[in-house]
């Protein structure tokens, strides 16, 4: 039986937040792991290209979804007993996954895992800040932003890896041994925790569930259907925005709302929430370029596309590692700024890429990024739970990771479609230079000038990869502005020495 140590610290925490840590980085990996899988699935599933993206949407969806709901719960089960339920439940529906006979099935169980996911990156940050001390805070928010943000990276070249040297099913079965440890550990070391029953609040929890769940929609599908030359995303918007006004309205005004309007008092908790979202958008849209423009303009393989963005996760870990130390002696609110410094900077050197390079510039520019995001990080999710009250924990945590994702699937949305379109207008006004009358074009490719239709084809292939290559480096430009554009929030951060509520006294002994 576990037992607390003096002064309520608990003696097992490095075996608890290695076996949270597990589970953490095996959820966070299948948000990414499964996207270069997705050409092997088709065949066997019996897909078509359009279809099989309901493997990622599905879950992406149900995840969103069940998120917000996260603090309910834990306040009717116990943290730890919701911990548990999750991590098995996700472990069981990736066995399923790993054996989908047909896309139906395979769609059904990654809304399972989904659902059973959502709860764990909350309830991870969450049990961190309750075993350690306010002034470990700061080590234990690095620990657990290294598996956050280093998951995403490593996931492409994991499930890359596993496709090509076993198959598409590895993608899935990999969790089962990481989630049995997981599951073992926490039984063995995790702490429960004193229930508060609530009423559950259906309706704001229905308009809340509707407006994610159609923005979700509105970002996946928005490029398949020419966005708003569609119907179907005008749907979407509607109900998106329906169900946030109509959400709001209703927990400023209900007794017992589904999530409680006071903790967004808080100001540094507020602050995080923007600044959380604009880390999202940078993190997962620079990830959703790289590899395409790595295999498009480069010619890259999945497994060099990974060992050439590889050195991004280690810098990245090497930033919050040094952090974690820093954010104790140091203004949260210096090492924001710094961050957000670096990976501006790491965008700006970004914009001077070009097809003829090789992969130095690619892998000394991730190493920036991932310093720069690293230092960002961890000392804003210390600094937005530092002043907010102990009883709203769970909520903000679960908001605090959907306001992240939402963030990534929009940033996602917007570079892939400023790129589907920056390219369309790169190749007609480059292209409008290839023409018979075009003197510099007589004298370099004469052949092409006279109308050979090979030489034109060749011609037509470097436009297009030009064309790309601009297009890629106009996002990498927006998203630097964006940067740019957030650090002023630093300064609307408050540095706060008070802590909010002891850890150890939400805490009793596990039996």
């Amino acid at each position: 039986m576990a037992e607390f140590g003096p002064n309520g610290e608990y003696p097992n925490r490095g075996l608890i937040t290695v076996m949270i840590m597990l589970a953490t980085i095996m959820q966070v990996l299948d948000t990414t792991i499964a996207n270069v899988a997705l050409p092997s699935m088709t065949g066997d599933l019996g897909a078509s290209q359009d279809t099989i993206t309901w493997v990622l949407t599905s879950y992406i969806v149900a995840a969103a979804i069940m998120t917000p709901v996260t603090g309910w719960l834990a306040d009717q089960i116990g943290k730890r007993e919701l911990f548990l339920i999750s991590i098995i439940g996700f472990v069981a529906s990736s066995l399923l996954c790993g054996i989908a006979w047909n896309l139906q099935a395979m769609v059904a169980f990654r809304v399972m895992q989904g659902i059973f996911g959502a709860a764990i990156v909350p309830l991870s940050q969450t049990f961190l800040l309750d075993i350690n001390p306010r002034e470990k805070a700061g080590s234990a928010m690095a620990m657990w932003g290294a598996g956050i943000m280093v998951g995403p990276i490593i996931g492409p070249t994991l499930g890359g890896w596993l496709t090509e040297s076993y198959n598409w099913r590895w993608v899935f079965l990999i969790n089962l041994p990481v989630g049995i440890i997981a599951v073992l550990g926490c039984i063995a070391y995790l702490p429960q925790s004193v229930r508060r029953i609530r009423r559950f609040d259906f309706f704001g929890f229905a308009m809340l569930s509707m407006a994610i769940g159609a923005l979700q929609l509105m970002l996946d599908r928005g490029g398949e259907v020419d966005w708003f030359s569609s119907a179907e995303i005008w749907i979407y918007l509607f109900l998106t925005v329906t169900g946030f006004w109509v959400f709001v309205i209703h927990i400023l005004g209900a007794k017992l709302p589904f999530m409680e309007p006071g903790m967004f008092a808080d100001r540094n908790f507020s602050t995080g929430l923007v600044f959380i979202f604009i880390i999202g958008i940078i993190l997962l849209a620079s990830l959703a370029l790289l590899p395409p423009m790595l295999s498009r303009i480069f010619g890259y393989p999945t497994i060099t596309t990974g060992l050439v963005m590889g050195p991004r996760g280690f810098g990245t870990m090497f930033s919050m590692i040094m952090v974690g130390r820093l954010v104790r002696t140091m203004d949260a609110r210096i090492l924001v700024v710094m961050g957000l410094i670096l990976t501006a900077a790491s965008l700006y050197y970004m914009t001077g890429f070009s097809p003829d390079m090789g992969s130095w510039p690619i892998i000394w520019t991730g190493v920036l990024q991932g310093l720069g995001l690293g230092l960002v990080f961890v000392p804003l999710s210390t600094i937005a739970f530092a002043t907010i009250d102990a009883k709203y924990r769970a909520d903000a945590t679960s908001l605090f990771s959907l306001v992240r994702n939402i963030g990534s699937s929009i940033g996602i949305s917007i570079v892939s479609v400023m790129l589907a379109r920056n390219v369309q207008v790169n190749h007609a006004e480059l292209g409008a230079f290839i023409n018979p009358f075009n003197p510099v074009l007589q004298q370099a490719v004469p052949s092409a000038a006279a109308g050979n239709l090979t030489a034109l084809t060749q011609m037509d292939g470097l436009v297009n990869i030009q064309a790309a290559m601009v297009s890629y480096l106009n996002d990498f430009k927006l998203m630097m502005v964006v940067t740019l554009c957030a650090i002023p929030l630093a300064f609307v951060l408050r540095k706060s020495k008070a802590a909010a509520g002891a850890p150890a006294a939400q805490m009793v002994h596990a039996d």
